[in-house]
């Protein structure tokens, strides 16, 4: 059990969604947000997830119709864990490492390697003890076969900083994590999108509250929910401090 906790904190955690692009377009946002609004259960998220495909289809061919499929897949996933569907979530994250693998098999791209570690980061949080030893390490392994590609690449960065951030104590270095965080901030600030952000603010609201910092962990909450006020994991971490 131990074990498990630490791989799982390596690969996993709850703010991993990141842009994974400069841009992506107007009719993939609505489900973005969903997911960071936390407003509706999966069964209402479902409508916008098959909405984004039928778009995607209807616009995009290729390499990128894969990434963007896959992106869907992952969204779709995190809607049902959330909603504690296990099987479900699990089915949308294998078919998001599939597309993202697909995409890859075409080209490689910074975007499909997050892609991949992203999907494969959440499975790892539902399969199995030896699921996750065998293949978790790949996680920090694909993020820095992006960052190989775009050096400036903030999902990845995010996906290697939440190592430090996330881990359990003793495999974690919050004081490493929070300087790696605010480096994607002070060096990366034209590349970061609305959820971007909101992601490093509560990464490193988390680290300080682990610390016991309460005062530094509520004022990066506290920038988190301005983002995304109705964020239900922020809410619940702002009330621990």
């Amino acid at each position: 059990m131990k074990n498990k906790k630490y791989i799982l904190g390596t690969v996993f955690c709850f703010f991993s969604l990141m842009v994974y692009a400069e841009s992506l377009p107007d009719w993939f946002l609505p489900l973005r947000e969903a997911i960071y609004e936390q407003n509706l259960k999966a069964d209402a998220v479902a409508p916008l997830y098959r909405e984004v495909k039928r778009r995607a289809e209807e616009s995009l061919s290729g390499q990128q119709l894969y990434l963007m499929l896959s992106r869907c897949e992952y969204m779709m996933g995190r809607v049902y864990l959330y909603d504690t569907r296990k099987d479900e979530a699990l089915a949308r994250f294998e078919e998001g490492i599939a597309l993202a693998q697909r995409s890859l098999d075409m080209a490689a791209s910074p975007e499909g390697w997050v892609m991949l570690a992203e999907n494969l980061s959440q499975s790892c949080t539902i399969k199995s003890v030896g699921y996750v030893m065998q293949n978790g390490p790949n996680v920090e392994r694909y993020a820095k076969e992006a960052l190989a590609l775009d050096p400036g690449n903030t999902a990845a960065q995010f996906l290697i900083a939440s190592r430090w951030v996330y881990a359990p104590s003793p495999f974690n270095n919050l004081k490493r994590g929070i300087q790696m965080m605010e480096d994607i901030l002070n060096n990366f600030e034209t590349r970061l999108q609305k959820d971007d952000r909101f992601n490093v603010y509560s990464a490193i609201g988390y680290a300080y509250l682990k610390q016991k910092k309460n005062q530094e962990a509520k004022t990066w909450f506290q920038r988190s929910l301005a983002v995304y006020p109705t964020n239900q994991y922020v809410q619940e971490l702002l009330s621990k401090t």
